[in-house]
């Protein structure tokens, strides 16, 4: 399988890092992974949605902002 890894992204105590995948059909997918923590106490949660996605933009969008709502994280960041 394919992916295209996008840029981490801090999110106050969370680093998040969308991930877009191609589908046979040309649309895309999208999964984020979200780490907290440094060291042997660091965490990774994985999201993989089912939704589809007409470009690998609103993928990425998509996913940035799931990760943003799964972190709790304040507009500020």
């Amino acid at each position: 399988m394919t992916f295209h890894s996008e840029h981490s992204i801090p999110m106050g105590k969370y680093v998040v890092s969308p991930t877009t995948h191609p589908t046979d059909s040309g649309e895309f997918r999208a999964s984020v992974s979200i780490k907290s923590g440094q060291g042997s106490g660091t965490h990774h949660r994985v999201f993989r949605f089912d939704g589809i996605f007409p470009t690998r933009e609103a993928a990425r969008l998509f996913a940035v902002t799931q990760g943003w709502l799964h972190t709790g994280a304040s507009l500020a960041c």
